[in-house]
């Protein structure tokens, strides 16, 4: 049981001693981290928003490709169905 007690009060006095420090240091170290993380995070939120807008963009140019290969492959079976109507024209016309 005394072995438990002692490390209790060994735990508790190196939180305490970690707390203290960590309150006395705070106003030293925030704005030296301060200044340093904000730069760095404004440069990750440039940098996201510059991919963002890449991004955009290229999905903007799949989409305009995507667009032009289904107008050609509507054109194309346009064209096969008057080219069948067409031969079918003319089968019936031969029999006739």
């Amino acid at each position: 049981m005394a072995l438990m007690e002692n490390g209790f009060k060994g735990n508790l006095m190196t939180g305490l001693a970690i707390g203290i420090g960590a309150a006395v240091l705070a106003p030293v170290v925030i704005p030296i981290i301060a200044s340093v993380a904000k730069p760095l995070a404004k440069a990750a939120i440039k940098g996201g928003i510059q991919m963002l807008e890449r991004g955009k963009e290229a999905f903007a140019e799949v989409g305009e490709v995507v667009e032009d290969m289904v107008a050609e492959a509507k054109s194309e079976l346009a064209q096969s169905a008057t080219a069948a109507g067409e031969a079918a024209d003319q089968g019936e016309a031969q029999t006739s």
